[in-house]
């Protein structure tokens, strides 16, 4: 049999799938940078466009938390056009301030409007691209392969108070940007649940909390170990090539593969495998949203769609079990691209052979423990 993890993942210098689905530290630092700069544009332009509207009391600068892939550090570069980087930071402002009234329902209108006036004068210096018929976000477009998502929330005045930035020598740290991460981090955990509205163009206000799929999700990833957290990628990267736009949505691959993960001792292909041999059996049978149960995610993708998915899942399933199982490492590697696209190494060198009673070594008769954060070059 062979041994393809060394082209999934690898602690050493050398190409693996796992290192070419990051972005680059440079293209990362950027668009990090570009964070900053709406940021800062929101936090003094909301408050200008607002008292220049006839707004007489203090208008408070909103706070800002980072959500979804960025935050469960599962982000992806994009492996074909049209697809983007997608970047989530929630913008937060007081309840008080956004309405008189517990429901409002026109200051969900308000805050867009205000938020997208506020952003004209930087998306226009920078050249972005405004998108406003998103109906729970802001989208600005900051380059052909990366996008960053606005969604708009408002929180009870006593829970905007808990989103104070600490100072440096509250935390002890010596930098600023450093303070302020812990600071946010801190605030974003003392929220309580249930108080959290997502402004909505279409229906005004949901009651929508991301802090509980993200709690979640690294939770599992705590429980499970760092190579939870590749599969996903993986799973990801593979629908990445399948699909260039649509297909299974990220939250929902997440859901799924949990309860199907089993810990495989540096063997990412085989975890990859137990996941994608279970799946479309999962999938048809629905899947839920792992903090609301009452949510269908698998409803929200359509009939059709996950018996589309299903199918390919199975498909992947055949490959990779094929390539395993392959007599020569170099097909192993052509049945892999295939999958996968030119991002998995074409390094048949670096396939080991290994005997099948090393194979079922790898699996632990217990739940190992969590891998260490670094164990491998990235996520």
């Amino acid at each position: 049999m062979l041994n393809l993890s060394p082209l999934f993942s690898t602690t050493v210098d050398e190409s693996c799938l796992h290192s070419e689905l990051d972005l680059s530290p440079d293209r990362r630092a950027w668009i990090a940078s570009v964070r900053t700069e709406v940021r800062d544009c929101l936090r003094t332009g909301i408050p200008r466009v607002l008292q220049a509207n006839g707004y007489t009391e203090e208008v408070p600068q909103p706070r800002f938390f980072t959500q979804g892939s960025w935050a469960y550090k599962t982000l992806n570069a994009p492996a074909q056009h049209p697809q983007q980087a997608d970047i989530d930071d929630g913008c937060y402002l007081p309840m008080s301030f956004v309405s008189q009234t517990e429901r409002p329902s026109t200051a969900s209108t308000v805050f867009f409007a205000a938020a997208e006036e506020a952003l004209k004068p930087l998306i226009q210096e920078k050249q972005w691209e405004l998108v406003t018929d998103k109906p729970t976000c802001i989208r600005i477009v900051i380059t052909t392969d990366a996008h960053i998502d606005i969604p708009l929330y408002a929180i009870p005045d006593e829970e905007f108070v808990t989103l104070r930035t600490a100072s440096v020598k509250r935390y002890g740290y010596d930098s600023l940007t450093e303070a302020m991460n812990i600071a946010e981090r801190d605030a974003w955990t003392a929220l309580p649940a249930g108080k959290v509205l997502l402004a909505h163009r279409e229906c005004n206000w949901k009651s929508s909390d991301p802090r509980p799929v993200k709690d979640w999700f690294l939770s599992e990833v705590e429980a499970k170990g760092e190579q939870f957290r590749r599969v996903v990628r993986y799973l990801k990267a593979f629908r990445d090539w399948r699909w260039s736009s649509g297909g299974p949505a990220s939250i929902l691959l997440m859901a799924a593969a949990s309860p199907l993960f089993e810990k495989r001792d540096r063997r990412d292909d085989l975890a990859l495998l137990d996941v994608v041999a279970a799946l479309p059996e999962k999938l048809r049978a629905g899947v839920n949203n792992p903090v609301d149960e009452s949510e269908s995610l698998t409803d929200r993708l359509g009939k059709a769609a996950v018996e589309e998915a299903a199918t390919a899942f199975e498909e992947l399933e055949t490959m990779l079990r094929g390539a395993t199982s392959a007599g020569e490492p170099s097909q192993a590697c052509i049945w892999m691209q295939r999958e996968f696209g030119p991002r998995f190494p074409n390094r048949p060198d670096r396939v080991k052979v290994v005997s099948a009673a090393a194979t079922i070594a790898a699996t632990p008769s217990t739940a190992g423990p969590s891998e260490l954060v670094g164990r491998t070059k990235a996520g």
